[in-house]
């Protein structure tokens, strides 16, 4: 599916901060970034990340911090009401 179209059936950009443990030495945090469109307000994709890294990454989650923005509302979108050809 084409970016705009995700953006057109209500898909947000959803961005998460995941903190893990660091496998060799539990007692540090890393940080990963994560982002994807996904539908609010359920998140599936994010859930279906986030059950991944638990199945099959040696690193344990700490604390998962997320935000998503509509970047595109239906109003926005208008059509043409005239074509420019220039040279």
């Amino acid at each position: 599916m084409l970016e705009i179209e995700k953006k057109l059936k209500g898909y947000v950009l959803t961005t998460a901060e995941i903190l893990y443990h660091l496998p060799d030495y539990p007692d540090f945090l890393q940080t990963y970034i994560w982002q994807e469109y996904d539908l609010a307000p359920k998140y599936p994709t994010l859930h279906k990340f986030l059950d991944f890294w638990q199945r099959e990454l040696d690193g344990k989650l700490h604390s998962v911090r997320f935000a998503s923005n509509k970047l595109i509302y239906p109003g926005e979108i208008r059509f043409a009401s005239g074509s420019y050809e220039l040279h």
